[in-house]
């Protein structure tokens, strides 16, 4: 069996350049964890920002990006039960997902449905999860207003059709060439960020505000929540001073359990909610993806494929 893999692997901070397609030892799974063989990986926008070194974590080099995964168990470690060669699983790795290969907990992975393509599967990890955690500890339920800024994106889309599967009233800001799109998904108060203030006449009306972009779109959010709503942004840290000032609840982002993503998948397989591929990209082509990511304004998730 082979002892490497094609990865794709970064030595430096830096532009999309310093991402390169090469040739990396192959993971070994410890106890507790299982090795995939990846078939598609979801280009996240924090994995740029890594890339970037915008992010205060710390970083070895040489760094495989990328967290969200979906593909084949490979083998399993010691001490894992429930979990076999040969399954189709999804889930989170923080050991690199644009490669070959990955290992994960055992409890950060769940089945792929049969119904799901591995594509729409790779989404679901830190796409769908951060919305499914955003609208759950909120505490949303049928008849509360939610606001979500870039509601096309990989997170807001999700949030959106969970929102409104709970009953929700939502308004959701995307560019021109998404407001259909956003309306077909779910939103009922759809605005163009871009055609002026989108907070004019929504003065303290939510309950709850996710947002996803930060800055100066985070700072004029707090004029939408009513005191003793609930913000959560994915954007930077968590405003807790601010909040307390404006009396609003300001939630931390969590993981999602093993549950979480097999309820998700769940949703997805009913119907009742619909995941997004943005663009599919084989792995050689990792630097187009950020390229393409760090561009903004998609609909849906860019991933990266390992098998065809």
């Amino acid at each position: 069996m082979a002892q490497t893999m094609q990865a794709i692997r970064y030595y430096q901070f830096g532009d999309p350049e310093v991402l390169q397609l090469e040739e990396a030892p192959k993971p070994v799974p410890k106890e507790g964890e299982v090795l995939i063989r990846i078939a598609a990986a979801g280009v996240l926008p924090v994995d740029w920002k890594i890339r970037k070194g915008l992010f205060p974590m710390p970083v070895r080099f040489p760094v495989i990006p990328g967290t969200a995964f979906a593909g084949v168990i490979e083998s399993a470690g010691p001490g894992v039960t429930g979990l076999i060669t040969g399954q189709e699983v999804f889930g989170r790795s923080i050991n690199g997902t644009y490669a070959e290969y990955t290992t994960a907990p055992a409890d950060s992975v769940a089945l792929k449905p049969s119904s799901i393509g591995f594509a729409e599967a790779a989404t679901i990890s830190g796409g769908a999860t951060t919305a499914w955690c955003a609208i759950n500890n909120a505490g949303i339920k049928a008849g509360d207003r939610v606001f979500i800024h870039g509601a096309g994106g990989g997170v807001g889309l999700f949030a959106v059709q969970f929102a409104k599967w709970k009953g929700a009233y939502v308004i959701g800001t995307a560019s021109p060439s998404n407001m259909d799109f956003i309306r077909s998904i779910g939103v009922d108060h759809a605005i163009d960020y871009t055609a002026g203030p989108f907070e004019a006449g929504l003065e303290r009306e939510a309950d709850f505000v996710l947002d996803t972009v930060g800055g100066a779109t985070l700072e004029r959010s707090w004029a939408l929540i009513k005191p003793g709503g609930a913000l959560l942004t994915i954007a930077g840290q968590p405003p807790f001073e601010r909040g307390q000032q404006e009396r609003v609840r300001v939630l931390r982002s969590a993981l999602a359990s093993k549950q979480d993503l097999s309820d998700i998948a769940e949703l997805i397989v009913k119907g009742a909610v619909h995941a997004q591929v943005q663009a599919l990209y084989p792995l050689g082509e990792a630097r187009e993806a950020h390229i393409r990511s760090e561009a903004g304004h998609g609909r849906g998730r860019i991933v990266l494929a390992t098998e065809t």
